[in-house]
């Protein structure tokens, strides 16, 4: 009884320290939101990921192992599915179009593969392109390993850059103290590829001998949010933290972004994983949360359909506490953060559709539209 006591003090007091040194970590909610929710698309499990067709039509995975294809108000299911390994947190996760797709066709998507000669799974990326409502033309383009009976952190998220190359997220696998600081192992790491799985030649770690060629920063734990900034072309993540210290970093060639050295967090059992938030060759992170909200799905507002306010802001879903939050920023600081939609459900992921309106994925219930309030 006193160990719990202590320890509730002890997060509560980490909490205050880490909220003082951070004062946007304060959440509000606001009187008046500029849209109204619409349930779009119905009864979804766990809808992971979306992708906005040209036609107006949307691409939607499923955790469980199903792509829906949803146009005109009918959903239809897609064939030729890849098999995933269904397993705690692991199943199929997300899909992008390629930014050609108009002329190419390519679509890419992230699952959890039980292919290779262990036990267990790992994330996969392959890429594929659609016809009469069946993939055809699959290709494997990555399989991490090894394969593990560990049923968390797979990642895992795809965006393309400003100059075409693809990146995946990949979590740790449960692995902390194997994978996220060793560039010879997969897991905890971020990815860049050419649009064809192939590894850039100007990657970090080519030519390192043993490395995973294919890594572009190390030292993550669970990044289920990546997303290009609108202007500067940058790719941003965010990553779960343990207890505590939820991240959003902006990705650089070769960088070690810390995880399980420092972190902001500390064990789910409440006890510390290290005393060291900061260390030189390590990155700080733009913004951190404690405590944390479990961030999945991430955006960027382009449009000012919702008002001047929001142009610029970053929206993140949150698992935990079961709302959509915006970060107004200024430049990388983050200068104000808002609860929306509060207690919708798990929401995990957050898109901005061609037509510059916001679409967001809530567990057990579908995909809701935000749509602007007039005036």
């Amino acid at each position: 009884m006193k160990n719990s006591v202590f320890l509730s003090i002890f997060f509560a007091v980490l909490c205050s320290f880490s909220c003082a040194q951070n004062p946007e970590n304060q959440v509000s909610t606001p009187d008046n939101v500029p849209f109204s929710a619409e349930l779009l698309i119905d009864e979804m499990q766990i809808p992971w990921g979306m992708a906005h067709l040209p036609d107006g039509s949307i691409l939607l995975t499923e955790k469980s192992g199903e792509i829906t294809h949803f146009f005109n108000g009918k959903k239809t299911s897609i064939a030729n599915v890849p098999e995933v390994y269904k397993r705690g947190q692991g199943g199929l996760l997300d899909i992008k179009l390629h930014p050609n797709y108009a002329t190419n066709g390519w679509i890419y998507i992230s699952y959890s593969s039980s292919e290779g000669d262990e036990k267990g799974g790992n994330t996969a990326l392959i890429r594929a392109k659609l016809k009469n409502n069946k993939l055809i033309n699959s290709e494997l383009l990555y399989k991490a390993g090894p394969n593990t009976t560990k049923g968390q952190h797979f990642g895992s998220r795809i965006e393309f850059d400003k100059d075409g190359y693809l990146f995946l997220s990949i979590g740790d696998r449960g692995a902390r103290d194997e994978n996220p600081q060793n560039i010879k192992r997969d897991g905890g790491k971020i990815y860049r590829f050419n649009d064809d799985g192939s590894i850039p030649k100007d990657n970090p770690f080519v030519g390192t001998t043993g490395a995973k060629t294919a890594i572009y920063s190390y030292g993550h734990r669970n990044p289920q949010g990546l997303v290009r900034h609108p202007e500067t072309g940058e790719i941003w993540n965010h990553e779960h933290g343990p207890r505590g210290g939820d991240e959003i970093n902006v990705i650089k060639a070769g960088a070690n972004y810390g995880w399980p050295v420092i972190t902001y967090g500390i064990n789910y059992s409440g006890t510390e994983i290290t005393d060291k938030t900061e260390m030189s060759g390590m990155e700080q992170p733009i913004h951190y949360w404690v405590p944390s909200i479990a961030p999945s799905g991430m955006a960027f507002v382009t449009t000012n359909n919702y008002g001047a306010d929001w142009k610029g802001s970053l929206l993140v879903g949150s698992l935990a506490f079961q709302y959509l939050e915006r970060l107004q920023l200024n430049g990388k600081k983050v200068v104000k953060r808002e609860k929306l939609l509060g207690s919708i459900g798990r929401v995990r992921d957050v898109r901005e559709g061609p037509d510059g309106l916001i679409y967001v994925a809530v567990e057990g219930k579908g995909i809701y539209k935000l749509v602007p309030k007039k005036g």
